[in-house]
């Protein structure tokens, strides 16, 4: 099931999910090109997700819980790449550094803040995939039990405008002796880098509790707003190797496409192979990352035909696959395979992997990179 936002609105998008009582995960992407991934069990809400923000989100939760740098220490085990935080929250639980209780106030947050930003969309595309639900699952969230709270604060926060216009704004102060005291207990985060969002999340309220607490403020000129700086890649786009990710599952193109981006690469996500096997020769790229079971044509055939060409016969081509079996990898190698890479991986064995082809060095010096 996938179309556009004026074809169907979130809102009824996300009714007719829970409706039908659907098991899989939800792409949401904005006409601007963000995106969020929502998982589903029998039509609840199990976890989501804005991949564009890493694992700094569930970081901010816990500086909230005086957990900041127990994230770092941890010894993890191999996580999918399309659940990297949800994975990290199990491992905090396992650890015994989350409670239950706490785990699952973070995905209800987390959850909220992407229906947040999703439900006012007016323009973008959306696609459900149907599959096996998401495990091991902590928790289940009724959408139609969120959706009235969310929608109300979206309602609210137009009277906020143009004062405050989004969540990542940043407040800055301005004249401190001008500061009403009920605001003295956060002003050590209005530097003019920490959004409106992380200061919710440090001081375990709401996004929109914050902003109407501020906005007094900022109409008295005592506290200005800053926009939030992007994420810059620390190389330059046109020095930059460009990587291919071919895979059918979307979750998959996305965190890989996401994950090599912030370290700098140019990458494109290509979830149909048919289409991928023409777009490689347009695009020349350095690396091809490849699944192998896919529909249609599968990676073993789309290897052996782009060795074929002269063009790619000395391109690095990484198989992705869940498999890990003596004979697929023999298989991977006599098709011209490079490597093989098993699902699921972490981010920084995806990013040596990535390096140890293009000769790069990577921002990574731990299993988990933000």
């Amino acid at each position: 099931m996938q179309g556009t936002l004026s074809e169907i609105d979130v809102n009824s998008l996300l009714k007719l999910i829970e409706f039908g009582q659907r098991t899989g995960e939800l792409l949401v992407e904005s006409s601007t090109g963000q995106f969020w991934f929502m998982f589903f069990r029998n039509g609840q809400i199990v976890y989501s997700t804005d991949p564009d923000r890493n694992l700094n989100r569930l970081r901010d939760y816990l500086y909230g819980l005086n957990l900041e740098n127990r994230l770092e220490r941890l010894v993890t085990s191999k996580l999918g790449i399309n659940v990297l935080e949800y994975g990290q929250i199990w491992t905090l639980l396992e650890s015994r550094i989350l409670t239950p209780t706490q785990a699952r106030k973070i995905i209800h947050s987390m959850t909220l803040e992407v229906l947040f930003d999703i439900l006012s969309l007016c323009q973008g595309t959306f696609a459900f995939q149907t599959g096996s639900a998401l495990s091991p699952q902590l928790t289940a969230l009724k959408f139609s039990l969120l959706s009235g709270v969310v929608l109300r604060q979206l309602q609210a926060w137009k009277q906020l405008y143009p004062l405050i216009q989004t969540p990542n704004q940043c407040p800055v102060v301005l004249r401190s002796e001008a500061i009403p005291p009920s605001l003295h207990n956060i002003t050590s985060w209005f530097d003019g880098k920490t959004s409106l969002r992380q200061i919710a999340r440090y001081s375990r309220k709401s996004t929109f509790a914050i902003a109407k607490s501020i906005y007094a403020a900022i109409e008295m000129r005592s506290i200005g707003m800053a926009n939030v700086r992007s994420n810059i890649p620390t190389r330059l786009k046109h020095e930059a190797p460009r990587v291919v990710c071919i895979d059918d599952s979307m979750t998959i193109c996305r965190a890989v496409e996401y994950i090599l981006h912030n370290d700098g690469y140019q990458v494109t996500a290509i979830s149909n192979p048919i289409k991928a096997l023409s777009l490689v020769f347009q695009l020349k790229p350095n690396l091809i990352l490849c699944d192998i079971a896919m529909p249609e044509l599968d990676g073993y055939e789309l290897c052996a035909m782009l060795r074929k060409s002269s063009t790619f016969q000395h391109t690095p081509i990484v198989m992705l696959t869940g498999k890990d079996g003596y004979i697929d990898r023999v298989k991977a190698r006599i098709v011209g395979a490079t490597e093989y890479l098993t699902k699921p991986f972490g981010e920084k064995e995806l990013l040596t992997t990535v390096e140890k082809y293009l000769g790069m060095s990577t921002n990574s010096g731990n299993a988990v990179i933000s």
